[in-house]
């Protein structure tokens, strides 16, 4: 059976605070607790404003919307 729940900010949050106070204040790496803050990151489908990867596509800091400094 699909879980078809996903991991919210939240419920993240909550893992690892009690990872936290569980290990002395540290979340191991590889952790539950740390797997469990990576699902809950935005992806990058879901962050519009990430620069452009398209082909032809203004990316950095030639977008003309925010200029280099002199």
């Amino acid at each position: 059976m699909k879980n078809t729940q996903s991991m919210t900010a939240a419920a993240a949050a909550r893992i690892q605070s009690a990872t936290a106070k569980a290990n002395g204040g540290v979340v191991p790496k590889g952790s539950f607790a740390a797997r469990a803050q990576a699902a809950a990151a935005p992806t990058p489908t879901q962050q519009p404003n990430w620069p452009s990867k398209v082909p032809g596509e203004k990316s950095g800091g030639g977008r003309d919307n925010a200029p280099p400094k002199k």
